[in-house]
């Protein structure tokens, strides 16, 4: 079973979604400590302010018989219900005490009644039910007689929990809504983000075979899109181009399979409309030999295209003399040479390294091209030399008129004929320089063809160096 892929749009929102929760929760949690922190410092400045307010209030009575006869002056100045406060002499029990919870003391440290009270001086405790308590102990003078009594406080930090409760549930309710809320408005945005790449899509499901022309439209494309829809064209370029190409040879094989059979078949039906003698089966049965012999031609040079286009064909390369590579080449088109009254010139030297049989078909392609298209009467010369990049070969002829730049671009095209009088020479079929330039390719190198002027034109195949 398939697996569904999730929309892009989702999977950003959630990206989205994770951040922004992330971001929020580091955030409250830095202001959860900052309040909680807050909190407590002002609890303890508020516990340090009573204390020293009850140190005042005892120094402006006489004795502790008039502190004892007003309790109530001292629980009402407490905080909170809970707080506790204590005034006791050293080692006695307390003679004012105000502890709800009846909650036992902690071991403290009492400031000296010379010594003004500070944060330092405050211990924390922790309630049954887990809430912090705050505690401090001091001694305090009364009176003029200078009698010297300790007084207990605690602040239990009740109200400043529930405050910090309250705070976190409204932290998560907003973490929550901000999740929600941010997941819409990202999935929003970013469907309208990808509106222009669904629009690519759209546009690129409209290419069809007979609809190669089209193409994305770059220059209105987002900044992010725009080499994307570059690239995308420039496959849509190499598609038709080599659609185009297929075509054009689907149709240029066609018709060069078309004379051979068609060829056959009239020679054959001709023969078959009557009763022939031995003799005539034997010359048409020769004709039939010549036509299959061109068309097994033709199959094993589309082969070769084929093998070479795809990266198939392996090659074994060796040294070779440059001039002697280039001689036995001339001497084996000699006789076609000599019936145009067509002479070899070949300047020749250096070694290159080349796989043999490859070299001498891709070089005999052209000498036999530039033999067929010469001028009757004229030179073909042929140039040869070697360098540190590798080797470079030369076929120059001269030809009745001169040819565009725009036939020139098309000599190495497959089934290409730049003149309909070809004769039946070797690699007639039109394939000639494809093979050419397809064997240059499998050295590395290259091939290519100009005309300087005056009715020459000279191919150029150049060979790598071993390295």
């Amino acid at each position: 079973m398939k697996r569904q892929s999730r929309s892009l749009a989702v999977r950003i929102a959630l990206s989205f979604v994770v951040i922004v929760c992330i971001v929020l929760a580091m955030v409250s949690a830095a202001l959860y400590h900052a309040t909680n922190q807050a909190l407590s410092t002002r609890a303890d400045y508020q516990l340090i302010g009573r204390v020293e307010h009850f140190r005042s209030l005892l120094h402006d009575l006489y004795t502790i018989k008039e502190i004892e006869a007003r309790p109530r002056l001292f629980e009402t100045m407490l905080g909170d219900r809970q707080d506790v406060i204590l005034f006791r002499r050293a080692g006695s029990a307390p003679f004012i005490n105000v502890n709800p919870e009846q909650m036992s003391l902690p071991p403290l440290h009492v400031v000296p009644v010379t010594r003004p009270i500070g944060l330092d001086d405050l211990y924390e405790g922790t309630r049954a039910d887990g809430v912090r308590m705050r505690w401090v102990g001091a001694q305090a003078r009364i009176g003029d007689n200078g009698e010297v009594v300790e007084i207990i406080a605690a602040h239990v930090m009740t109200q400043e929990a529930r405050v910090l409760s309250v705070y976190l549930e409204r932290v998560w309710l907003n973490v929550i809504g901000a999740a929600l809320v941010t997941m819409l408005l990202a999935w929003w945005v970013t469907s309208r983000g990808l509106q222009p790449l669904k629009l690519m899509a759209d546009k690129a499901a409209e290419i069809a075979p007979d609809r190669l022309s089209a193409r994305l439209d770059v220059a209105h494309a987002p900044a992010e899109l725009q080499s994307l829809a570059a690239s995308f064209n420039a496959m849509l370029d190499r598609l038709e181009h080599g659609y185009e190409r297929l075509l054009q040879f689907s149709a240029d094989l066609a018709h060069e399979l078309r004379t051979p059979i068609g060829v056959l078949i009239g020679e054959t039906q001709v023969t078959l409309a009557h009763e022939r003698n031995v003799a005539e089966y034997r010359n048409v049965l020769e004709s039939n030999l010549e036509e299959l012999e061109r068309l097994a031609r033709i199959a094993q040079n589309i082969l070769f295209l084929a093998q070479a286009d795809h990266g198939e064909q392996r090659i074994e390369r060796e040294r070779l003399d440059i001039h002697d590579e280039l001689d036995t080449i001339c001497t084996y088109f000699e006789g076609i040479a000599d019936e145009r009254r067509i002479r070899f010139d070949i300047d020749a030297s250096g070694e290159m390294v080349a796989n043999a049989i490859m070299c001498r078909r891709a070089v005999g392609n052209v000498v036999v091209n530039a033999v067929r298209y010469a001028t009757a009467g004229s030179v073909v010369r042929l140039h040869g030399h070697a360098d540190a990049a590798g080797a470079v070969l030369k076929v120059r002829n001269q030809v009745d008129g001169d040819i565009g730049p725009e036939e020139l671009g098309k000599l190495f095209d497959r089934f290409y004929r730049g003149d309909a009088a070809r004769s039946e020479f070797t690699e007639s079929s039109g394939l000639g320089l494809s093979i050419v330039q397809a064997i240059m390719r499998l050295h590395g190198g290259s091939a290519s063809v100009e005309s300087p002027g005056d009715g020459w034109i000279e191919f150029t195949l150049r060979f790598p160096s071993a390295n």
